[in-house]
């Protein structure tokens, strides 16, 4: 099985607007090239969609069709908003964005500079058991 996903992420407009615009045409084109499973994912960024199609030709055959060109070029923003890559992605639990680290010690608070503390003064016998 070949796994092809579609990400398009908000941009001016909502993805999920993208989404319902195009779905049915979409999903419509990879049954007639042999996908046998297909999923929509939302996310905070955008939407995703993973098609299974049954061999690798299916799968390039899918993407050189000119609905799906046209497709992604009415997303919110075709140039830097939209990502098409073999194996699934969106909603397969792989992270879509990476968030940075943060250097250690981030966030922590100072401690105060210890002040000198006057020493107790012990008064008693010591014992020696023996």
């Amino acid at each position: 099985m070949e796994w092809l996903t579609i990400e398009v992420f908000d941009s001016a407009a909502a993805a999920w607007a993208w989404r319902d615009q195009h779905a049915q045409a979409l999903v419509s084109m990879a049954v007639s090239t042999d996908a046998v499973d297909w999923e929509w994912h939302e996310h905070t960024y955008g939407v995703a969609l993973e098609l299974c199609f049954r061999t690798e030709e299916a799968r390039q055959c899918f993407r050189g069709l000119a609905g799906v060109q046209a497709a992604l070029e009415r997303a919110p923003d075709p140039s830097r908003g939209v990502l098409v890559y073999s194996g699934r992605g969106g909603g397969a639990g792989a992270p879509a964005r990476l968030r940075p680290h943060r250097p250690a010690g981030h966030g922590a608070l100072a401690l105060p500079v210890p002040v000198d503390e006057p020493m107790l003064a012990c008064v008693g016998t010591l014992v020696l058991a023996g």
